[in-house]
C-alpha cells in the first residue's frame, strides 16, 4: 500500500485520476466497465474466458457434429486406448508444458509494471472472437475460402472509416474503403501501391490514345491531377469502356493496360515518358522505416524519400511548403506527403491539417500529390474524438476532465483526418487486439479498381458491381494472398462490443492519455527531488500517451557521458530473457533525440535545460551516441496503471523507483 506521503504527492499532482488512486475505494466511472475489458494484471476475469473459450468449444463441435449427422466418426472411440495414440498424447503434452514453461521467460505486457514498448494486455472481446474463429480457420482472400468472416473485414474497413470521418455509407459512390495487414507496414505499402497507381493512370490513359474522354494536355498535367480528379478520370474512362461494342471492349482495356506503369514497370514507364522524374515521398524525419522499405519494395528506391524536419516535435509545415514549391519549380513530381499521427518514439501528432491545406493549394498551382496519415500508433485515439452519430467533437468536449489534452494542433490534427487520401491505424497496438492486425483505409474506394488482379480459380463473379459483393473478392486488391479471418473477427466483434466513439471504446485510451499527463506531472516532481542530483526533464509536452524523461548527472556537461549513464539505467529495465522476469521492478524502452529531428533550436533547448555543452554534441560516422541525446521512453497503454481498488499508482511507484536508482548510481543516498 503507499505510504500517506506518497498519497499525499498524488493529490499534489492536480490530476483527477492520480487523486482518485490515492484513497482506495474512490469511484472512477470508467471502472466497472473497463474491468471487463481484460483478463486482468492478476488474471482476475480467467472464470470469464474459461467460459467463453468452452462454450463456443463445445459449439463448434456440435457444429462439425451436425454438418451431416449421418456420417460416422471416422476416428473410432477405442483410438485413445491405442499405444501409438498414447504414446502421442504424451509427446504432445510434454512439448506444450515445455513451451508452456518457456513462454513464462515472455515479456509481461499485461502488467502496469510494463511501459516499455507499444504493447499491453488484449481485449477479452477479440481475444474470445479470435480463439472462437481459430478452428473455423477461415482464409480471407475470397467468400469461397471465408464466407462470413471476408464480410466482417469489410465491415472492420468501414467501422475504422466512420472513427476516421470518411465517408461510411455504402450507398455513396465515394464510400470509403479499408482492409486488415499484418500490421502497420504492410498497410502503408499498400498507401504507396494505390498512390502510385492512381497517378499514373492518367497517363496510361493518355499514352493509349482513349478518345471521347477530356484527357490532360500533357504528361505533366496528367500525373499531377491528384487523388480526387484521378478519381474522377477513372471512373469517366469506366463509363466509356462499358458504352462500347463487345468487340472494342476488350481492345481498348488491354490498350490502356499495356500503358500501365504496373505492367512496364518502372524502368520501361519513364523510358517511355522521358518529361517526368520519378515522384517524391515527403515525409517528417520521425517517420517509421517502412517509409524507406516500402520506396524500396516497390522499386522507386531509398532516394525517393526526402525527410523533412520537425518543429517542436511536429512536421515543420514550413519546411513541407518550401520543398513543395521547390518541387513545383523544378518539375519533380510529388506522389504522396506523410503525416504521422503519434510517433513511434514519442507519440507526438503532426500538422494533419496543415499538410491538407498544402496539397489542395498546390493541387491549384498543378502539383498533385496524396496525403497518407501514419496513424499506425495514435489512430485509436481519434475515438476521443468522435461522437456515436460520428460527428466530431468540439475541444472543450474532448478537454473535459482531462489537465492539457487536447493541445488545439492536436485537436485541429484529429479534426482534419476525413481530409486526408489514407490511413494507416493498427488494431494490435491501440486496439489492443493480438498480433498481427493493421489496417489501411482509403478516404474513397473506387480508386482500388486500379489494385486488382485476376485469377479465374479464386475469384469468380467480377461482373458484380455493389459495395459488399465486389469487395468479397478481397485478394484481387490486398498485398496479401492467404489472410486470417480469425483476426477480421477479432476486431470486428471488439468495435461491435466498444463502438469507436468516446462513450464507448474511448473510454480505454481517456485512461492512457489520463495517466500519461498523471506521469508528466510526477516526473516534474522527480525532477525537484533530485535537484543537485541529476537534471531530469521531460523535453516536451505529451501529445498522446507516450511520455519522454531525459537524465543528466549534476555537474555533467558532456553529452556522451550523459548517455551512457540512461543507457545504465535502460540496461536495468529492459528486458532480458536471461535473468528471472521477478527481478525487474519495472520494464521501459529508450529512444534517441538527433538534432536533425528536432532542430538546432530545439535541441539546445533541451541539452541547456539538462546542463549539457552543446559542443559536445558532434558529428560521428560511427556508431556512437555523439550525434544525439539518448532518453528514456515510456508508453502508458495498460489501463490499471492507476489502481483505483487499492489506491496504487504504479506511476508513482515507477518514477520512486527510478529516483532511487538514479541516486544509487550516483553514490547518493537515498532521503
Amino acid at each position: 500500500m503507499p505510504s500517506s506521503a506518497e498519497r499525499a504527492a498524488a493529490a499534489g499532482s492536480g490530476n483527477a485520476l492520480a487523486l482518485a488512486a490515492s484513497t482506495p475505494g474512490v469511484a472512477d466511472p470508467d471502472r466497472p466497465m473497463l474491468d471487463a475489458l481484460f483478463l486482468g494484471p492478476y488474471g482476475e476475469n480467467d472464470t470469464l474466458l474459461e467460459k467463453l473459450v468452452v462454450e463456443f468449444l463445445r459449439d463448434h463441435v456440435y457444429w462439425r457434429r451436425n454438418f451431416h449427422p449421418e456420417d460416422p466418426p471416422a476416428i473410432p472411440t477405442h483410438a485413445a486406448q491405442h499405444p501409438d495414440y498414447k504414446a502421442f498424447e504424451s509427446r504432445l503434452r510434454r512439448e506444450l508444458h515445455q513451451l508452456s514453461a518457456s513462454l513464462k521467460r515472455s515479456v509481461p505486457f499485461h502488467s502496469p509494471r510494463y511501459i516499455g514498448h507499444m504493447a499491453s494486455d488484449l481485449l477479452l472481446p477479440g481475444l474470445a472472437a479470435q480463439i472462437l474463429t481459430l478452428p473455423y480457420n477461415p482464409n480471407n482472400v475470397s467468400e469461397d475460402a471465408a464466407p462470413v468472416t471476408i464480410d466482417l473485414e469489410v465491415q472492420v474497413g468501414l467501422q475504422l472509416a466512420r472513427m476516421l470521418g470518411y465517408p461510411d455509407d455504402t450507398d455513396r459512390p465515394d464510400c470509403a474503403f479499408g482492409h486488415l495487414t499484418s500490421g502497420g507496414t504492410v498497410a502503408n505499402y499498400q498507401a504507396l501501391r494505390l498512390a502510385l497507381a492512381l497517378k499514373a493512370f492518367p497517363v496510361a490513359l493518355r499514352a493509349a490514345q482513349v478518345p471521347g474522354l477530356a484527357l490532360p494536355a500533357d504528361d505533366w498535367e496528367a500525373f499531377n491531377l491528384g487523388p480526387d480528379a484521378g478519381i474522377e478520370l477513372l471512373g469517366q474512362w469506366q463509363l466509356w469502356l462499358a458504352g462500347q461494342p463487345a468487340r472494342d471492349r476488350r481492345r481498348w482495356r488491354d490498350a490502356v493496360q499495356t500503358q500501365r506503369l504496373e505492367h512496364l514497370g518502372m524502368v520501361e514507364f519513364f523510358a517511355r515518358h522521358r518529361d517526368l522524374k520519378v515522384p517524391l515521398v515527403l515525409a517528417p524525419i520521425t517517420a517509421h522505416y517502412s517509409w524507406s522499405k516500402g520506396l524500396k519494395l516497390l522499386g522507386l528506391g531509398r532516394e525517393q524519400l526526402r525527410l523533412l524536419p520537425e518543429k517542436g516535435m511536429r512536421l515543420d509545415a514550413q519546411a513541407l511548403e518550401q520543398t513543395l514549391e521547390q518541387c513545383r519549380r523544378e518539375r519533380q513530381p510529388v506522389l504522396m506527403t506523410v503525416a504521422v499521427l503519434g510517433t513511434t518514439e514519442y507519440g507526438t501528432v503532426d500538422p494533419v491539417d496543415a499538410v491538407v491545406d498544402l496539397r489542395d493549394r498546390f493541387q491549384t498551382l498543378g502539383l498533385g500529390f496524396s496525403v497518407h496519415v501514419d496513424a499506425a500508433w495514435g489512430g485509436y485515439l481519434a475515438t476521443l474524438f468522435r461522437n456515436p452519430d460520428g460527428s466530431l467533437r468540439g475541444i472543450d468536449e474532448v478537454r473535459a476532465g482531462f489537465a492539457h489534452f487536447p493541445q488545439p494542433e492536436v485537436h485541429a490534427a484529429f479534426a482534419a483526418l476525413g481530409r486526408t487520401d489514407s490511413v494507416t491505424v493498427d488494431p494490435h497496438k491501440l486496439g489492443y487486439l493480438p498480433y498481427g492486425a493493421g489496417a489501411f483505409i482509403c478516404r474513397d474506394h473506387r480508386a482500388t479498381a486500379l489494385l486488382a488482379e485476376a485469377a479465374d480459380y479464386v475469384f469468380h463473379d467480377t461482373r458484380a458491381t455493389d459495395y459488399l459483393s465486389r469487395y468479397r473478392r478481397l485478394g484481387q486488391f490486398v498485398p496479401e494472398g492467404s489472410k486470417s479471418g480469425a483476426a477480421a473477427a477479432a476486431v470486428y466483434v471488439t468495435h461491435k462490443v466498444l463502438p469507436l466513439d468516446h462513450a464507448n471504446f474511448g473510454r480505454l485510451p481517456r485512461q492512457t492519455v489520463l495517466a500519461a499527463e498523471a506521469f508528466h506531472a510526477r516526473a516534474e516532481r522527480l525532477a525537484v527531488e533530485l535537484d543537485g542530483i541529476a537534471r531530469v526533464t521531460v523535453p516536451f509536452a505529451p501529445d498522446s500517451n507516450l511520455v519522454c524523461v531525459a537524465i543528466n548527472p549534476t555537474g555533467n556537461a558532456d553529452l556522451a557521458r550523459a548517455n551512457a549513464f540512461v543507457r545504465r539505467l535502460h540496461d536495468e529495465l529492459r528486458a532480458d530473457a536471461s535473468q528471472p522476469l521477478q527481478l525487474k521492478q519495472f520494464f521501459g524502452s529508450m529512444t534517441t533525440l538527433r538534432p536533425e529531428a528536432l532542430g538546432e533550436t530545439e535541441m539546445n533547448r533541451i541539452l541547456t535545460q539538462l546542463q549539457l555543452d552543446p559542443a559536445t554534441l558532434v558529428d560521428d560516422d560511427e556508431d556512437t551516441d555523439a550525434d544525439r541525446l539518448v532518453i528514456l521512453r515510456h508508453t502508458l497503454m495498460n489501463p490499471y496503471l492507476i489502481d483505483h481498488e487499492n489506491g496504487i499508482s504504479y506511476i508513482d511507484l515507477y518514477l520512486a523507483h527510478l529516483g532511487r536508482r538514479i541516486r544509487a548510481l550516483l553514490g547518493s543516498p537515498s532521503p
